[in-house]
């Protein structure tokens, strides 16, 4: 119809829309904030929801902007597929499920895991049937034992462990999951693909929370799962359809923009996290230093089998001397630059208490066990200049000496100008 023909309200509805593939090719990805897709024809449409020809029909389903970040994932990982989804943490449910994970079955989990991972696993899952079982995945023999005893049907461990900073040996322990007929999972998130690419280890399926380096500003929330092997796919992408738990083409935008600098913020983060550990670790008032490249597991694999030389990561685990949480908390509030914050792998320098924040639901005493103390600070270094991230840390470690028994003292510095 022509739109002469057509009364004011419906004009305004439709001029613009629907104008078809621009001639010239966008050099970066669009958004394409549609909810649903249109076609000539119900044949088509009909084709498209059968998959005999590729296209989109409804963004839970599918979207172009997220495709594209699934397909640069899929590329940096080294996988066969990928599928996104809304956070880290659907897209590790997401992995599970796709696992056929279902009740009666086992995981058998690292010990050393964000501290959500095992309440998924403990009160979701378990409320299912699925039973849980967590190893030192750094003990070989008692891995070895376990696993063997229990016939798993999942082994999951993180890369570089959270918050203590233990590296896992994928290819030793993707191995012995598949000796024993399961599947494994490894949770990426601290390394990146920059750092280590699990699946060309004998990982299974990677999981990410692209909250952290991939998208890399504190901006934006999502998760990807990353396949070895294409059938994982469709099992992906069904718990996506029917769980719901999508990524919206504005978020996948931001994490495939914050993907372009993935590799130069991770050089930068990773170098000066190394000089800042060895500089903590002659400090008198740090305890304790927590650092793949300094003081490692004794059966753990030493930085170069599982991360890209010379890296060990960008995270840094401090425990304060004097080994209270009134320690942690007067070094933490006497930062000025390094932010008090709940995530990591922000450009930023970030610091958190796990005790207080990601392992807060745990046991105190099961934190003890695992070696999470109250004086204990997980601290993201970010790609400032490190020697302005090195004086920030040093002077809020002179404060909190200074401060003695009176955490929370009126005094405090205030913030430092940026």
């Amino acid at each position: 119809m022509s739109s002469r023909q057509l009364e004011f309200a419906t004009r305004v509805v439709h001029a613009g829309e629907r104008r078809g593939v621009p001639t010239g090719m966008p050099v970066s990805t669009p958004i394409y904030a549609s909810a649903t897709f249109t076609y000539d024809s119900m044949a088509e449409v009909d084709k498209v929801f059968s998959g005999e020809k590729p296209g989109y029909v409804y963004s839970r389903y599918g979207n172009p902007t997220v495709a594209a970040l699934e397909e640069a994932m899929q590329v940096l990982e080294g996988g066969a597929a990928a599928c996104a989804y809304g956070s880290g943490m659907a897209a590790l449910h997401a992995a599970l499920l796709a696992c056929e994970l279902s009740s009666g079955a086992t995981v058998l989990a690292s010990q050393d895991l964000y501290g959500a991972t095992l309440d998924l696993l403990l009160k979701v899952f378990g409320n299912f049937g699925v039973k849980l079982a967590t190893c030192d995945f750094c003990d070989w023999p008692s891995l070895e034992t376990k696993a063997r005893e229990l016939r798993p049907r999942i082994l999951l461990a993180e890369t570089i462990s959270n918050p203590l900073l233990k590296l896992c040996d994928i290819a030793r322990c993707a191995d012995l999951a598949h000796e024993v007929g399961a599947r494994f999972i490894v949770d990426n998130t601290f390394a990146t693909p920059y750092l280590c690419r699990p699946l060309e280890l004998g990982a299974d399926l990677v999981v990410h929370s692209a909250t952290k380096y991939l998208g890399g500003h504190a901006d934006v929330m999502g998760g990807v799962v990353v396949a070895r092997e294409r059938p994982e796919h469709a099992a992906l992408v069904s718990v996506m359809k029917l769980a719901g738990g999508l990524l919206g083409p504005w978020d996948a935008h931001e994490i495939l923009r914050g993907l372009k600098t993935l590799a130069v913020r991770m050089e930068r983060q990773c170098a000066s996290a190394h000089r800042i550990a060895e500089l903590l670790g002659a400090d008198r008032r740090v305890a304790r230093v927590y650092y793949p490249a300094l003081r490692p597991e004794v059966s753990a694999p030493s930085p170069s089998q599982v991360l890209r030389p010379p890296h060990a990561g960008a995270m840094v685990s401090i425990e304060l001397a004097g080994g209270s949480r009134e320690a942690a908390f007067r070094f933490m509030d006497a930062l000025r630059l390094c932010v008090r914050s709940t995530s990591l792998g922000d450009v930023f320098t970030s610091v958190l208490h796990p005790a207080t924040a990601s392992h807060r639901d745990m046991p105190p005493a099961r934190r003890r066990q695992l070696g999470i103390h109250d004086n204990l600070v997980r601290i993201s270094i970010g790609i400032e200049d490190v020697q302005d991230i090195l004086a920030d840390l040093q002077q809020a470690l002179a404060a909190s000496t200074e401060a003695g028994d009176t955490p929370g003292r009126e005094d405090r510095t205030e913030k430092m100008e940026v």
